[in-house]
């Protein structure tokens, strides 16, 4: 018989476990944008997933409580871009509360299917929206890709302990 490792001292589940769990969890950044009733909505998302390759499928959460979610209810389409280590302050705008998304600072231009498309990112994509599914104060948005652009140049922008950083070499 082998002797069990120490763990420590367990702590119960709770939203701050969470939290600082998934804070030494390096996540990619992407903004998460949509055709509101008036205007453009966005956000900031680390919860971007790859679900599958045939049909090309996609993920990300969304908080209910949030500005964008009214119009990510009932979007049909939805933008995603992933943004690169010289976006850092877009990122930031984007998760601000409250904060002037698509003003003067923010070069965009309105894409395929009405969905508003970020200037200058690493990429964007055009999803049509096949599901969202509760998950708390959250919902899970599953998109369908139907067109995009990988060609953006850089780095890819990373979240990781409460900050945005590149990578190192």
């Amino acid at each position: 018989m082998t002797a069990s490792p120490d763990l420590g001292s367990p702590r119960l589940a709770s939203p701050d476990l969470l939290r600082s769990a998934f804070r030494r969890h390096a996540a990619g950044v992407a903004v998460i944008t949509a055709r509101g009733a008036t205007g453009p909505v966005g956000f900031t998302a680390t919860s971007l997933s790859s679900v599958s390759a045939e049909p090309p499928l996609l993920s990300f959460g969304v908080g209910t409580g949030g500005s964008s979610w009214p119009a990510i209810a009932t979007a049909d389409h939805v933008g995603v871009h992933v943004l690169g280590e010289h976006q850092q302050e877009l990122a930031a705008t984007f998760a601000r509360s409250g904060a002037d998304r698509f003003g003067a600072a923010t070069a965009w231009r309105e894409g395929p299917e009405g969905v508003p498309v970020l200037d200058d990112v690493l990429v964007w994509l055009v999803c049509r929206v096949v599901g969202r599914f509760p998950a708390g104060d959250h919902r899970i948005v599953l998109g369908e890709v139907v067109l995009g652009d990988p060609a953006g140049t850089g780095r890819p922008l990373l979240y990781h302990q409460g900050r945005y950083n590149g990578l190192r070499d």
